[in-house]
C-alpha cells in the first residue's frame, strides 16, 4: 500500500476522489468532523500513567476505537475494562480545551440533506455530544456511538446500522475517515473510503484517496438524489 497523497502536492492539481455519486456520507468524529487529539491524549496519557502502561507507545493505538475495546485489548491483569472506560469517559467530558472544527466541515455538512448523512463514531453519545458542541457543530441528523453496537470498530457493525437506518446500502456510502480501525470497519461493510488527513502527523499507509480538509471538496447532487464528491478548483497563489 502507498502513502497518501497530500492534496498540496505540487504534482496534484486536485485530490483524487471516488469516481461515482453515493446514496448517503457517513462521518467519523474525532480526526473526520472535529480535532480533539490534544484532549484525548491528555486524558489517555494520565490514565497510561497511573497503570503503568508506556505512554510514548501506547497513544497511537487510541484513536478510532472504543475505549472498553482499548483498554481490554492491553490485557492489564486485575483491570475491568468497562469500568475504566467509564472512568476516562468521565475525564473525557471534562476536558474539551483546544477542540476545533476539521477545515470546512460546517459548511460541507450544511449543505447535505439531512436523511442523506450520519455520524458514526467510537465515543459514547454523551461524549460526542459534549465535543460536537465544543467544537461548534450543530447536532447531526442521525448519530451511531459507542454504546449502539455490540462489536466496536474495527468490525463494520457501525457501518452498517448507519446505512441501514438512513435506508440505504453500506455498498452505496461513502465513508470519511482518518484512522485505521474505522477505515477496516468501512471497507468490512462494503463503503467506499476517503480519508481525512487533517491532523494526521505521519502518512497513513492506504490505498484510498485523502483530501486534507473540507476545503477541499464539494458535492454535487444528481438526478435521484444522489451526491457525488467533486473537487473544488484550487485557489490562487
Amino acid at each position: 500500500m502507498s502513502a497518501l497523497p497530500s492534496p498540496s502536492d505540487p504534482v496534484l492539481k486536485r485530490p483524487v476522489l471516488p469516481d461515482r455519486a453515493f446514496a448517503a456520507f457517513l462521518f467519523d468524529m474525532d480526526g473526520t468532523l472535529i480535532s480533539s487529539i490534544a484532549c484525548a491524549e491528555r486524558v489517555w496519557a494520565r490514565w497510561a500513567g497511573r497503570h503503568g502502561v508506556d505512554v510514548a507507545s501506547f497513544l497511537p493505538t487510541i484513536h478510532g476505537k472504543r475505549a472498553v475495546d482499548t483498554v481490554a485489548q492491553l490485557g492489564l491483569q486485575g483491570v475491568d475494562a468497562v469500568a475504566e472506560a467509564a472512568i476516562i469517559q468521565a475525564e473525557e467530558m471534562l476536558d474539551v480545551d483546544g477542540i476545533e472544527q476539521i477545515a470546512g466541515v460546517a459548511a460541507f455538512v450544511g449543505a447535505l440533506p439531512a436523511d442523506r448523512w450520519a455520524v458514526v463514531t467510537s465515543a459514547p453519545r454523551e461524549l460526542a455530544l459534549r465535543r460536537i458542541a465544543a467544537a461548534g457543530l450543530p447536532v447531526p441528523p442521525l448519530m451511531i456511538a459507542a454504546e449502539d453496537v455490540v462489536h466496536g470498530k474495527p468490525a463494520p457493525d457501525c457501518f452498517l446500522q448507519a446505512a441501514s437506518r438512513l435506508g440505504v446500502s453500506a455498498r452505496d456510502c461513502l465513508v470519511f475517515e482518518d484512522a485505521p480501525a474505522g477505515i477496516a470497519a468501512a471497507e468490512a461493510a462494503g463503503a467506499s473510503v476517503v480519508v481525512i488527513t487533517a491532523t494526521h502527523a505521519h502518512p497513513v499507509a492506504t490505498l484510498y484517496p485523502g483530501i486534507a480538509d473540507y476545503d477541499a471538496v464539494w458535492t454535487v447532487r444528481e438526478i435521484g438524489g444522489a451526491i457525488r464528491l467533486v473537487a473544488r478548483a484550487k485557489r490562487d497563489a
